[in-house]
């Protein structure tokens, strides 16, 4: 198993982690291995999920992998200007982790659900990516929805993939960027009586 350096909070403190979490954008090799991952999904797949749908899967592309990814992309680009760079994003991180949704027909767990059990999933990985040592990163991915990376990725017409996760060591000196205190007193309303 690969491990990568220990410079995030102590295992259990859960709110420290939460709170000092950051996207990383620049990550370089090593990243998880297939063990790693493997363990860090099953601790993601804990997360809130009516009915234990498990509507996701993930895919794990590295090494040569992620420039096959990017030519199919940078085959969707509408300039070929834009072909290069399209296909330069896919390498930026040693290990990408193309999230799909699979929304399953259910009598009681409405699609919207489904959807936002994938994405608790994805957000926890992240925080454990994060509490491991490992950066990591969300983004949507050029072109997601395009026929030439659907076809290359094999996801099916009822599959939706949302982006990937770019996954690898933070580049040593890269500030971890700080976060502002949020105010969320506006986004907070009362129902009842109760002490406040």
């Amino acid at each position: 198993m690969t491990t990568a350096p220990d410079t995030r909070p102590a295992a259990g403190d859960s709110e420290t982690a939460i709170r000092t979490r950051r996207s990383t954008i620049r990550l370089t090799a090593p990243a998880p291995g297939a063990d790693e991952l493997l363990d860090l999904l099953a601790a993601a797949a804990t997360a809130p999920d009516h009915g234990q749908l498990r509507p996701w899967r993930v895919i794990a592309i590295c090494g040569d992998a992620r420039a096959r990814l990017g030519e199919a992309a940078a085959e969707a680009a509408p300039a070929a200007e834009l072909a290069e760079r399209i296909a330069a994003k896919h390498l930026r991180a040693p290990l990408m982790l193309g999230l799909v949704f699979q929304p399953r027909d259910h009598p009681t767990i409405p699609r919207w659900e489904q959807l936002a059990a994938t994405s608790a999933m994805a957000t926890t990985l992240l925080l454990l990516l994060d509490a491991r040592g490992w950066g990591g990163v969300w983004f949507g991915g050029p072109y997601p929805d395009a026929p030439q990376v659907r076809k290359h990725l094999g996801i099916g017409d009822d599959e939706q993939l949302l982006g990937y996760l770019y996954v690898g060591t933070p580049v040593p000196g890269t500030p971890s960027g700080s976060r502002a205190a949020v105010d969320v007193r506006s986004k907070l309303s009362w129902l009842g009586d109760t002490d406040r």
